[in-house]
């Protein structure tokens, strides 16, 4: 169901007073204290195991530092590099042109752009990593020895890369795709929070991927500064994502400076929807490992007179019909179905508001959440409706809201949420209504239960405590939960809320969940 968007620009009103007070985070002489062996840089040093000693030189003309390192990865636990660095503090930037000096050398060798919170090994750190094989992404390591993970970009070899710290967010900005000849860094749609103490360190640095060898890579147009505080208004922007439940390592598909929410994935893994503007559009899935460089163009889907579609829209189980939920006729949601190739809408709920939610096994029944008076009393419950149409059938009767409904892929059960127990939490019954069951317990404020199509797996998004409804710009939880054991591990944490994941996103083969996360970026010149 959709609530009212309310954009708090609580961080750009924290940088607007930064501004007027002229903070910097840099000393007054970071200017005239460059080292003039390493330019903007204070020193260098080993980080971790390495076998090789690592090396650093600067040519002041060109701005270009080589660095040779060994180091058998950093990935996973490892933490093995060569790292020149600068120690500083406050919101801070620093961009590169990056290219290894050989084809050779292991393919995941990586060249990068860091900042760390002390050269200890296994340090909390984010990086942009440009690996050997052209692959690109935000790597970061959130505890001290924790495993690093990563948001892969959607473009590959990129030139010019660009890591930006505002707060306890990290943005990464790259140079785009080969159709792309502007050569303009554009945000990927990576971001991750990290809240880093006091001084930290900023910098580049090389592992070889391989502890016996030693690879090369030159950083060309080093830029290193501090960000002012600005009182501009930020801009949203919007990023599908997926992510494997086995890795919980993300990837970027597409990132806009639009508000669109709620990705579905069809039902052959092929394309996404997600809505925009009132309609659903249809995007491409990238093929193979890697996309190609170019950037796949969303298309609208006709979806007749109804063109205020909500965040709340899902495919049939044979994939040839979308359901929808729309406020065009009455100024209030209905639920309508529509071919997916577009076409004029049925239908299916007469009474508003209706959203959609989910699709029963055989296609033949519609659960959704409806806002109705019964007995005098207005209220959120779960209904079920033909497919067809006709007599709505109400499932849920607790006081409070109940939301979310979705079927079991063998029809056995309706999962949802319900805030019967004080604060949300998610909840099933058959189909009918009856046996309905808490289904488990958490202190978080649990929504939107989607089943894995082979019936193994949940995902769910959790906000904090204290967070009423599902709103947008809140730091919240992808939680992904086994059906056998009821053992819960965190997909992602991320920026969202309203629009991340209100509907089912799984891909057909149960191994990745599409969602969406937001950032408030300022628009200005970055080089």
């Amino acid at each position: 169901m959709i609530f009212v968007r309310q954009y708090l620009y609580s961080a750009w009103l924290s940088a607007a007073i930064l501004a007027i007070l002229s903070i910097s985070c840099f000393p007054a002489s970071f200017a005239e204290t460059q080292s003039q062996q390493l330019g903007i840089f204070d020193s260098h040093s080993d980080i971790g195991v390495v076998l090789h000693p690592g090396s650093a030189d600067y040519e002041a003309a060109s701005a270009t530092y080589t660095l040779t390192a060994s180091g058998a990865n950093m990935w996973f636990a490892e933490d093995d590099f060569h790292f020149v660095w600068k120690k500083v503090s406050g919101d801070v930037f620093l961009s590169a042109d990056i290219a290894f000096s050989s084809d050779t050398g292991n393919e995941h060798r990586k060249a990068v752009l860091m900042i760390r919170q002390s050269l200890d090994a296994g340090s909390p750190a984010v990086d942009v990593a440009r690996h050997g094989n052209g692959l690109t992404s935000m790597q970061f390591r959130l505890t001290p020895g924790g495993a690093d993970h990563e948001v892969e970009f959607n473009t590959v070899a990129p030139q010019r890369v660009r890591l930006e710290k505002r707060g306890d967010y990290f943005y990464a900005f790259a140079t785009g795709p080969k159709s792309d000849q502007d050569g303009k860094l554009q945000p990927t749609g990576a971001s991750i929070k990290l809240a880093l103490t006091g001084d930290f360190y900023i910098g580049i640095g090389v592992c070889a991927h391989d502890k016996d060898a030693t690879t090369t890579a030159v950083f060309h147009n080093v830029k290193l500064a501090s960000l002012s505080a600005s009182a501009a208004k930020p801009i949203l922007w919007s990023t599908l994502e997926t992510v494997p439940i086995a890795s919980t390592d993300r990837r970027v598909v597409y990132a806009a400076q639009q508000h669109f929410e709620a990705p579905n994935w069809s039902r052959d893994g092929s394309f996404f929807l997600f809505n925009q503007d009132g309609g659903i559009w249809k995007l491409p899935a990238p093929a193979g490992a890697y996309p190609d460089g170019t950037t796949a163009i969303p298309a609208r889907i006709n979806t007749g007179s109804q063109v205020k579609c909500n965040n709340d829209h899902g495919l049939s189980p044979d994939g040839l019909t979308l359901a929808i939920s729309d406020s065009t006729t009455l100024g209030k949601s209905l639920v309508y179905t529509v071919p997916l190739a577009g076409g004029t809408p049925k239908q299916i709920t007469s009474t508003a508001p209706s959203y959609w939610h989910g699709w029963s096994p055989d296609g033949q029944t519609i659960a959704f959440t409806g806002q109705r008076t019964v007995d005098g009393k207005l209220d959120f419950d779960i209904y079920s409706i033909s497919v067809n149409g006709g007599e709505e059938h109400r499932l849920t009767t607790a006081p409070g809201l109940d939301d979310g409904p979705e079927f079991s892929p063998d029809g056995q059960w309706i999962y949802f949420n319900s805030e019967r127990t004080g604060h949300m939490q998610i909840w099933r019954m058959h189909p009918d209504g009856t046996q309905q069951e808490h289904f488990i317990s958490s202190e978080t404020n649990d929504w939107f239960p989607h089943i894995s199509p082979d019936g193994k797996s949940m995902v769910y998004i959790s906000f904090e405590a204290g967070v009423t409804g599902h709103p947008p710009d809140k730091d919240v939880q992808l939680q992904v939960l086994s059906l056998a054991d009821k053992k819960t591990k965190v997909l992602a944490a991320l920026y969202g809320g309203q629009g991340t994941i209100n509907v089912p996103s799984w891909s057909p083969d149960s191994t990745k969940v599409a969602f969406v996360s937001y950032e408030y970026l300022l628009v200005e010149p970055r080089d």
